[in-house]
Formats: C-alpha cells, structure tokens, sequence
C-alpha cells in the first residue's frame, strides 16, 4: 500500500459497464513528512474518503481484493483512512 492524500474527484459519465456505481477519486502519492511525492493516481474509493483525506491505497492486482472492486477492471483502490503516521516514535501526522 502507498501513503497518499485525496485531492480531487473525477467524473466519467461514460466507462465499462462493471465501472458504473463506483466514486472515483484522484490521489497524490505522499511520503512519510506529507509532501506530495509527485504520483497522481485515479484510484477506486472503497471507503467514502473525503478530499483532503490522507489514505492508504493499493495498486495493481491488490487492487482488486475489496469487496467492492472483486472482479473489476481497477489498477488502484483506497483501502484505509490514515489517523496517524508515526516513525521511530516521532508522530509524523495525526488526522484532526
């Protein structure tokens, strides 16, 4: 899984038929001080996270080990809501 934050929805009126009813949301990858990473990802929300969320998400064909991608054309899905990140005892993020 790879730390990310939501950062924005995307809309598609029109895909694959096994896609419709699914939120898609587009992530930054982060690393473990928060600042983004570079990598945007459209990725499955699984959860309902909200923008601004920091989450953990999986690509590939971890993807599609939730109940609601089980057999779905995805590559990446938002597995968790992140309350807290912390390394070697120093608390990096906490979720206000």
């Amino acid at each position: 899984m790879v730390l990310g934050k939501v950062i924005g929805t995307v809309v598609a009126t029109r895909k694959e038929g096994s896609l419709e009813g699914l939120r898609l949301l587009l992530v930054r990858g982060l690393d473990l001080d928060g600042k983004a990473t570079g990598a945007l990802v459209v990725a499955v929300d699984a959860l309902d996270a909200g923008i601004g969320e920091v989450v953990l998400y999986a690509s590939g064909s971890s993807a599609r080990q939730t109940e609601v991608t089980k057999d779905r054309p995805v590559d990446a899905t938002v597995m968790a809501i992140v309350d807290q990140v912390e390394v070697s005892g120093e608390l990096r993020y906490q979720k206000v």
